[in-house]
């Protein structure tokens, strides 16, 4: 499969930066933690679904940046000295992100049986015409 330039393709007027996201999108994905599901909800509703046992409300944090939903998390310390014989539930920090489209907007959050839901909507589209005036010489 050949790569294609989506900034010099003729009728891709505007979408330089389509490329850059894509490839953004594709490193953050390289990391499997903590594992989520994208579902969709109906024709415009999305949720995103993070495995997030272990984590408090508070150690959670989520934020949109430059039409980017970021997702943070870090377990703050109890204070108790602990002595692992095996340790094999992660608890390390996470940053997951996700790039949204335009007119997608985030309508809430929730934690669930050690899920963290985050609802997304996009918004219908303005059926908008546009007559432009040809001018004459």
């Amino acid at each position: 499969m050949t790569k294609m330039n989506l900034g010099t393709h003729p009728f891709l007027l505007g979408f330089e930066q389509l490329e850059r996201m894509v490839e953004q999108a594709a490193k953050s994905g390289k990391d499997g933690y903590p594992p989520f599901n994208i579902e969709q909800v109906s024709d415009r509703a999305y949720r995103i679904t993070l495995a997030v046992a272990g984590f408090a409300d508070d150690d959670l944090s989520i934020t949109v940046e430059n039409a980017k939903l970021v997702i943070r998390g870090a377990q703050g310390d109890d204070g108790r000295e602990r002595v692992f014989l095996h340790r094999g539930i992660a608890g390390r920090q996470f940053v997951k992100s996700f790039v949204l489209a335009d007119g997608v907007d985030v309508k809430g959050a929730h934690t669930e049986n050690g899920l963290l839901h985050i609802d997304l909507e996009r918004a219908e589209p303005e059926r908008l015409v546009q007559t432009i005036q040809i001018k004459k010489g």
